[in-house]
């Protein structure tokens, strides 16, 4: 799994080098570079709180334009899996799935933790909102 080369990259915030830097997002993108090849779009600077203050649902629209939606317990390693790390606020978070059943586990880029293979513990698992595969080709 390609997100496994990218453990130990530092959390810096709109970034996206494996082993310099990245934050969640950034971690896709250079997972989408390294499988699939040329980013599909630019991406815009954001801020940290994913325009949680005006409840739009950014994170989640990109994620509709160029991954396949699956569904939540369709679990499959690969998967990008999209978290709401508080009710009533959007979706901000982004990991990939790196193990299933029994030892499930997900790769993503932590504040203060940088990027980090985690056990998808029951906190972490009622967070995700959506699931996704990447596009054909993969």
């Amino acid at each position: 799994m390609a997100a496994r080369g990218w453990l130990g990259t530092p959390y810096v915030h709109q970034a996206s080098c494996r082993g310099a830097g990245c934050d969640c997002l950034g971690l896709l993108r250079g997972v989408w570079r390294e499988v699939l090849g040329q980013e599909p779009e630019a991406v815009p600077p954001y801020t940290a709180d994913w325009s949680e203050a005006s409840g739009q649902e950014r994170l989640w629209q990109a994620a509709l334009r160029h991954l396949r939606p699956k569904d939540l317990a369709d679990a499959a390693p690969g998967d990008v899996l999209l978290f709401r790390m508080r009710e009533g606020g959007v979706a901000k978070h982004l990991g990939l799935q790196a193990e299933i059943g029994d030892r499930a586990s997900f790769i993503h880029a932590y504040s203060g933790h940088g990027v980090v293979e985690s056990a998808l513990t029951p906190p972490w698992a009622r967070r995700i909102v959506a699931r996704f595969t990447f596009p054909e080709g993969i």
